[in-house]
């Protein structure tokens, strides 16, 4: 039997939550600065199945020469070998950047139960800001979101990316 001091409050769990998604956060922003020694736009990827990350990339497009190479769809593309199956449903994809269409769009057809980002992208964001993937009920499916997680700091690692190639 509990004591009263060992009652859960309503929001424990809740500000549990928001310290790991801040922490994992934390780790897709250092995955981000991976991409800066080759010319990509710093944006970092983590899946996170159970509390632990199972795939973190970052973009390569430049690098590789790949236009399909997004931090989130390498993210997943690494979750789905790990795991051994395409369904990433207990998953959670987290972005230091709202994902575009291709990155959404991925994410709908790997079931991913929730997406996490950062800073919103207001010119081609897919989770929100332009158009709504998530939440759209004529997709097979849809996910949670939580945005603006640690959102001013994603924000400044790209705008100091940007900086630098006006410098």
């Amino acid at each position: 039997m509990k004591d009263i001091g060992d009652t859960e409050h309503i929001g424990d769990s809740e500000d549990t939550a928001d310290r790991s998604y801040d922490d994992h956060m934390r780790a897709a922003l250092a995955e981000a600065e991976l991409a800066i020694p080759h010319g990509d736009v710093p944006v970092g990827a983590l899946v996170v199945v159970d509390g632990e990350v199972i795939a973190s990339r970052h973009n390569e497009r430049q690098l590789t020469g790949d236009p399909t190479a997004h931090a989130e769809v390498l993210a997943m593309r690494e979750a789905c070998q790990q795991l051994g199956t395409w369904r990433l449903d207990e998953a959670t994809l987290i972005s230091t950047l709202e994902p575009c269409t291709m990155c959404a769009g991925a994410a709908v057809n790997a079931r991913v139960q929730k997406v996490v980002f950062g800073a919103p992208d207001l010119e081609a964001g897919a989770i929100g800001s332009v158009y709504n993937f998530g939440e759209d009920p004529r997709l097979r499916h849809t996910f949670e979101v939580k945005h603006d997680v640690l959102g001013d700091e994603c924000a400044q690692s790209l705008k100091s990316f940007f900086a630098s190639l006006r410098a």
